[in-house]
């Protein structure tokens, strides 16, 4: 192997590890061009891509070129040595470009053309051209072989090529990432968390306070309240928005496997195992949601803390340390205080959990935000299912009196199951779920001090709206229902001010 060849895998080397450093297109290609001008004698290199739509070629990344220079430099299809090289997919040699008239110069930074050759070979992907590579080159040493230089040169555009390949397929997915994190940040926003009540207001004052920090947070709440939809907004609204956000139910996975899961582990560490990433490496530069952190075992418990301390832990069966840079929020349906007092929750890790306490409160205890939650979730689920559809106000009114044990995701399931079910623009006291009209509490709704007799007369107007749509508002058939006569129903009927459909008649009792 002679002197020049030892040259050339050096540098083709070097142009290697720089293409694979990073998806910095313009800088990568830099430093490659710089390579090849330091090492291999070629000057005033230049990289152009071809444009398919618009068939323009231009530099997208020179050395020994000032940007003046590259801002000129663009050429179309077939013209100029550029041009005839991606039109052919031949490279082309030019033993002296002052004698080429086909060198177009156009971008004027060789003011002396005398002695000059110019090289220029296409980058490509098996048929695919991509763009060229082109480098100047003053021919000196009579030992230079112009074949092994676009032999090189080749070689230089082949690595480049794949290159491209991969950077345009991370700049797609680049792309579609900023669109789909911009659509998180808009959906987890404070304008979607719906409420109005005052309990529910702090929450989101102390929500706005907290997102900008890196503060450990801990909510609490029943089931269904809202606490990875609050978590999330955190994570969405603060400076690790573009990190990720990994969540993880600390009781919907055994013990055994629940290590791994969070820690990782390596192969081999149990029966079964394989190489892991866990949920805190995953997490890194971004935020852990830890659900039900309440259920996390107590033999963890010491390994989750140190994490708490140190932001490092070591995978299941390695001995190596991982350092993390990790939020952690955590959530609890549990009263942690009273585990603590059983002996199943650490002390010292509750209190390094509970820096920021978040309660949420039930919906039952927030009932003046289930009108706009009810709007929220037609609408939602009305542009899903390309339907439109409002809530008459009895049926508003029964469901502000139930007390809704699964909360806001009981109340979503509930409205997404009448859209889907409707048969009307308007949902009817009827259709609501039996569970729902099942439950009736007036006084919750209608007054604080509401007297028994009116109360009973609510319910008896409830009852009698609830049953006359079943029976196409056939009086006769209502009234068998109910245990009442014909003319009872008629005159609880008027005295409540129930609407009938105005083609029947109150005493018609065929209809």
């Amino acid at each position: 192997m002679n002197k020049y060849e030892n040259i050339e895998l050096k540098a083709l080397f070097e142009i290697s590890k720089v293409l694979t450093s990073s998806f910095n297109l313009e800088k990568n290609l830099f430093l490659a061009l710089e390579i090849i001008s330091k090492e291999l004698e070629m000057r005033r290199g230049s990289i152009f891509i071809f444009d398919k739509k618009t068939e323009e070629i231009s530099i997208v990344a020179a050395y020994g070129l000032t940007e003046e220079e590259i801002s000129r430099g663009k050429y179309r299809l077939g013209e100029g040595i550029v041009g005839r090289v991606i039109e052919t997919g031949q490279p082309m040699f030019i033993p002296d470009i002052e004698k080429e008239p086909q060198f177009l110069n156009k971008t004027g930074s060789r003011p002396n053309k005398k002695g000059i050759s110019f090289l220029c070979v296409p980058i490509k992907i098996e048929e695919e051209i991509l763009g060229v590579v082109s480098a100047d080159r003053i021919y000196a040493d009579e030992q230079v072989d112009v074949d092994d230089d676009l032999r090189v040169l080749s070689i230089i555009a082949s690595l480049i090529g794949q290159f491209l390949k991969l950077w345009e397929t991370y700049k797609i997915i680049e792309d579609e990432n900023i669109i789909l994190r911009a659509q998180l940040k808009d959906r987890y926003n404070f304008p979607n968390l719906i409420g109005q009540s005052p309990s529910f207001q702090a929450v989101l004052k102390t929500v706005m306070k907290v997102a900008g920090t890196d503060a450990t947070v801990l909510l609490f709440g029943e089931s269904g309240t809202g606490k990875e939809l609050i978590a999330k907004t955190i994570h969405f609204q603060s400076k690790r928005a573009k990190g990720p956000f990994v969540a993880i139910n600390c009781a919907a996975i055994p013990e055994n496997l629940l290590e791994a899961e969070l820690f990782g582990s390596e192969k081999g560490a149990f029966t079964g195992a394989i190489k892991r990433i866990g949920k805190f490496e995953q997490a890194n530069g971004g935020t852990i949601f830890l659900d039900e952190i309440g259920e996390l075992p107590f033999s963890l418990q010491p390994k989750l803390l140190r994490v708490l301390q140190d932001k490092a832990f070591e995978p299941l069966g390695s001995s190596k340390n991982i350092k993390v840079d990790v939020r952690i929020i955590s959530a609890t349906n549990k009263d942690l205080s009273e585990e603590i007092r059983k002996g199943s929750f650490r002390e010292d890790l509750f209190w390094r959990l509970n820096v920021i306490p978040i309660y949420i409160p039930p919906l039952r205890e927030r009932k003046e935000d289930i009108p706009p939650l009810v709007e929220y979730y037609l609408k939602s689920f009305c542009n899903i299912y390309k339907k439109s559809i409002s809530i008459d106000n009895e049926a508003l009114k029964v469901l502000l009196s139930y007390d809704w044990p699964g909360n806001v995701r009981e109340l979503s399931n509930t409205i997404e199951r009448l859209v889907v079910m409707s048969e009307s623009d308007k949902i009817k006291v009827y259709e609501l779920p039996d569970r729902v009209r099942g439950i009736i509490k007036v006084k919750s709704v209608f007054s604080e001090d509401l007297k028994l007799p009116t109360e009973i007369e609510e319910l008896e107007r409830i009852r009698i709206m609830d049953a006359l749509p079943r029976f196409n508002y056939n009086i006769r058939k209502t009234a068998k229902l109910l245990g009442l006569t014909e003319r009872q129903l008629n005159y609880r009927v008027r005295k409540y001010g129930i609407k009938i459909k105005k083609d029947l008649g109150l005493n018609d009792s065929d209809h």
